[in-house]
């Protein structure tokens, strides 16, 4: 099954379609936020703060407190980060570009609305990621990973050679 999904492309098709539609539900979000020109995470941050107390707390205590003593008195960083998270993990998702790194950004930020309490579809968005997470690189390959992931690794590879070239010529 791991093989499947990390080297046929028929599914990797079908990886691009879940990158894809993941992609356009971050863009969606994260410009809605940027667009509405207020955006402000406070007022969420304490609702799901209050939603941390009763007999059945849809938030844990642990977030809780990280939510109120840490998130809380950095809202405006939050906010930030939130909204232009969300674009720019949609832009590189859409392209294929970087695309593990911006699937397990979404899951950060989705498994972060979770904790806090908000259900809507970042369950359904964390499980379409996993396949493209679990998938590897197969999930770039119809994207822009397909050309900047063999680059990279060129340009780390020439990297490394030089290092090792000038530690052999000083010993």
């Amino acid at each position: 099954m791991l093989d499947l999904l990390r080297n046929n492309k028929v599914v990797a098709g079908i990886l691009a379609i879940f990158r894809i539609y993941l992609g356009y539900q971050f863009i969606h979000a994260g410009y809605e936020k940027i667009t509405s020109g207020g955006f402000d995470a406070s007022g969420y941050l304490q609702g799901a703060i209050a939603n941390s107390t009763g007999d059945h707390p849809a938030v844990q205590g642990w977030w809780a407190t990280f939510l109120e003593h840490i998130a809380l008195p950095n809202a405006d960083l939050f906010s930030f980060m939130v909204q232009w998270g969300e674009v720019l993990v949609g832009i590189a998702l859409i392209l294929g570009l970087f695309t593990s790194f911006a699937t397990l950004m979404g899951m950060v930020m989705n498994f972060a609305f979770l904790f806090s309490g908000t259900v809507s579809t970042n369950g359904q968005m964390i499980l379409l990621a996993i396949f493209v997470i679990v998938a590897g690189a197969n999930a770039g390959k119809f994207g822009l990973d397909r050309y900047a992931m063999p680059y990279i690794k060129k340009q780390w590879n020439n990297r490394r050679n030089n290092k090792q070239k000038k530690e052999t010529a000083i010993a």
